[in-house]
């Protein structure tokens, strides 16, 4: 079961943020079509005999090292498509296979192995519906979403298991790095959506999905840690940050 809280503390922070207004979209794979999208270190975490990936747009808040004010930093579009994963000794977390991102400093992560791709995203509001939108900078996959939020949601297990995960994999040089993550549990609501158009699951190489989406929406979470980054040794597991 995954944990509803984080299951770490991040005691010193390699950045802080906030992710804001964002929204999930959650479809089902067959775990065979997901798996071999991973990195031999991982295996596709399944929850009821079915893979899950996400499309998570958002607005990423306070971006900053510590000691930097938050009045002194950028506020940019994101959005994820991303998959649960697990290693091969017990430990879960995300797998990224896309990340758009408006904010071109972000692309130094591309160190760690996280794919990140510069492109132009927007996050507005109007009335009662959130709409997101992106496309890459070089052409390619693109994205537009609208939703209206609605009441919120006691999280059920599986709404749990969708969203509250507390650290990401990534792959550079060889080795697979882990990054640890800290925050508030996510509020969330349900929500209905009214526009979804994307080509970035294709693009990731992911067949159609099983079934129709599963949507969330979340005002976010503002006190975000995210833990240096190391590599993982063949094996290892990692204890508490």
């Amino acid at each position: 079961m995954v944990a509803y809280e984080a299951e770490q503390r991040v005691h010193l922070p390699a950045l802080r943020a906030g992710w804001l207004t964002q929204t999930f979209v959650h479809w089902s794979f067959p775990p065979e079509a997901v798996q071999r999208l991973l990195p031999a270190e991982l295996i596709v975490d399944e929850y009821e005999g079915a893979a899950w990936v996400g499309l998570t747009p958002f607005v990423m808040a306070d971006v900053r090292p510590p000691g930097v004010p938050a009045a002194r930093t950028p506020t940019f579009a994101e959005t994820n498509l991303r998959t649960y994963v697990r290693r091969r000794n017990g430990r879960d977390g995300l797998w990224f296979l896309s990340i758009e991102v408006a904010c071109p400093l972000m692309l130094a992560a591309r160190a760690i192995g996280a794919p990140y791709t510069p492109g132009v995203l927007s996050v507005t509001r109007s009335g009662d519906t959130v709409s997101y939108a992106g496309s890459r900078w070089v052409g390619g996959p693109s994205y537009r979403l609208v939703v209206r939020p609605r009441d919120p949601v006691h999280p059920t297990e599986r709404d749990v298991w969708l969203t509250s995960r507390w650290r990401a994999y990534t792959r550079r040089l060889g080795l697979l790095w882990e990054t640890p993550v800290e925050h508030e549990p996510w509020p969330l609501a349900t929500a209905a959506v009214d526009v979804l158009e994307e080509t970035l699951t294709t693009a990731a190489g992911l067949p159609t999905p099983l079934g129709e989406p599963l949507v969330h929406f979340s005002e976010g979470v503002k006190h975000v840690r995210l833990g240096p980054s190391r590599p993982c040794a063949p094996g290892q597991d990692f204890g508490p940050t």
